[in-house]
């Protein structure tokens, strides 16, 4: 069998799962910052939220709702758009970074963090806040 033509990891999971998994680590990264995965899973999300970082620096309606589709939480995309994105703007691509760990103790798997490369955390509001924010926005 050839290999040709098929992009990604399909990492032992159906297609429907590994897009949820996807969107999942995107959203923990968006408002942790920083996660803790498997190499594979790190290598495969990263692509993915730059794209997201990439649309909500432009900022349009088309761009937000692609960014709100493409994230688990309202949470998240907020934070995205209000907090990270602007402090993004200087840089072109390149948004984040993965570092490798260490093995996983269970079954030697690959440990790796993925972040920002420019360091948001003492810039960006507590998630709390931003919890708060958003519901208040939807009582209006």
């Amino acid at each position: 069998m050839h290999r040709h033509g098929y992009k990604g990891r399909k990492l032992h999971r159906e297609t429907d799962q590994r897009l949820a998994l996807i969107k999942g680590l995107a959203n923990s990264l968006v408002l942790n910052l920083k996660i803790e995965t498997t190499h594979a899973k790190a290598k495969e999300v990263l692509p993915y939220v730059e794209r997201l970082i990439t649309k909500a620096k432009i900022g349009d309606l088309h761009n937000r709702r692609q960014v709100i589709a493409g994230l688990q939480t309202l949470t998240a995309a907020n934070k995205l758009f209000d907090d990270i994105a602007p402090k993004l703007k200087k840089r072109t691509s390149g948004f984040l970074r993965i570092k490798k760990v260490s093995l996983r103790k269970g079954d030697g798997a690959q440990m790796a963090t993925i972040e920002f490369v420019d360091d948001l955390s003492n810039d960006t509001k507590p998630i709390a806040e931003v919890m708060t924010e958003t519901k208040e926005a939807s009582k209006v």
